[in-house]
């Protein structure tokens, strides 16, 4: 799978291990993280993580932050992305069964890193159950486009 990988400076630490991590299991994996010794800003990752998994470039993204909240919210600006703020197994297998989330996003500070390479195996590895679900996932697309989700049908 193509993963795309971003952080800010509080983040760079962790998703440099999952970065090693991941490409040991066999992924391809590219990195937009700043430089770990310099502050940079969260909208920057998420944009260029955002893009990618939006352009089909990645098949999913991973971002991390502080909290992962601004990630989030920058991530979830750019058409196509839905980015989840996930802090455990559960809310990471729902967040691609249901929600057909494209990218993850991760608290750096309030998670340890075991607990995210748990969250992180347990998000690549759900599949989107499609089925009811397609259809809310259409309604987010809708949203994206400016329109009203009521009007999308089955």
């Amino acid at each position: 799978m193509n993963i795309a990988i971003g952080a800010d400076h509080r983040g760079v630490n962790v998703g440099l291990g999952l970065v090693r991590r991941l490409s040991d299991q066999g992924h391809n994996v590219v990195v937009v993280h700043c430089n770990e010794d310099e502050p940079c800003d969260y909208p920057d990752a998420a944009f260029r993580v955002g893009q990618a998994v939006a352009s089909g470039a990645a098949d999913r993204g991973i971002l991390l932050c502080g909290s992962g909240i601004g990630m989030s919210i920058a991530a979830n600006k750019i058409n196509g992305v839905r980015a989840a703020l996930v802090g455990n197994t559960i809310a990471a297998e729902m967040s691609r069964r249901h929600n057909d989330a494209n990218v993850l996003c991760l608290s750096a500070d309030t998670i340890g890193v075991k607990a995210i390479e748990q969250v992180v195996d347990a998000w690549l590895s759900a599949e989107f159950e499609g089925g009811r679900h397609q259809r809310r996932v259409s309604k987010i697309a809708a949203i994206e486009m400016g329109e009203n989700p009521c009007a999308v049908g089955d």
